[in-house]
């Protein structure tokens, strides 16, 4: 029985992938690594400090992985102040949800520095029961632990919870929680037939209404 919705954040609650994309392109530029935006896709949805490492890894360019880190979330943290726009739909979900009694939680691969940047932008923290960052976790996605840890958190099994991704690497780790997922993919990943892992896949937030929540 559906008792919990729990939320991404990136591309799902803010419209920050693009915005991503260029602060990786800026950061690892400064560091001397070239990279584009086809690069930041390969790793969409993974924590920055495992993206970082996989990138060091196949070619390497630093030996300081926390200082691009934190060049990378500095600039991100800028882009979304000053461009930062909550996704299509964002608000009507929320509303919805609330109004079925359902308990909402968000479980992110980013750092607390990078939520509270967005939660300031957006002003939908009251909405939020509990925010599960995976930042100091263990594993990241598409490891299960971020979902895990925010069911624990507010006390529901993950076969009731619901949650609601963009990223392939997020579903994956969502479904190996034992929850359901509806997948909300980028445009270019509409067609992708690896998101038919996802319980639902729909086009938006918009879409998110009392009859699709009666599906779970």
């Amino acid at each position: 029985m559906l008792k919990a919705v729990i939320f991404d954040m990136d591309g799902i609650i803010i419209d920050s992938e693009p915005l991503w994309r260029r602060a990786m392109v800026r950061g690892f530029g400064i560091h001397g690594l070239p990279f584009t935006e086809a690069d930041s896709r390969v790793t969409t949805g993974m924590r920055i400090d495992q993206v970082i490492t996989f990138w060091n890894n196949k070619t390497p360019f630093t030996t300081n992985e926390t200082l691009v880190k934190d060049t990378i979330e500095d600039h991100l943290c800028g882009l979304i102040i000053a461009e930062g726009k909550s996704m299509k739909g964002l608000q009507q979900a929320l509303d919805v949800i609330s109004s079925q009694g359902l308990i909402i939680a968000l479980a992110t691969s980013s750092s607390k520095k990078l939520i509270d940047c967005v939660l300031k932008v957006l002003k939908i923290e009251q909405y939020f029961k509990h925010i599960q960052s995976a930042e100091h976790l263990t594993y990241g996605k598409p490891h299960p632990e971020v979902f895990l840890k925010c069911a624990e958190a507010i006390n529901i099994k993950p076969n009731d919870c619901l949650v609601i991704e963009d990223s392939l690497n997020g579903i994956i780790s969502a479904k190996a929680a034992g929850m359901s997922v509806i997948g909300i993919p980028e445009e270019f990943n509409l067609s992708n037939p690896k998101f038919i892992i996802a319980d639902l896949t729909l086009h938006s937030l918009l879409e998110i209404n009392i009859e699709t929540l009666k599906k779970f």
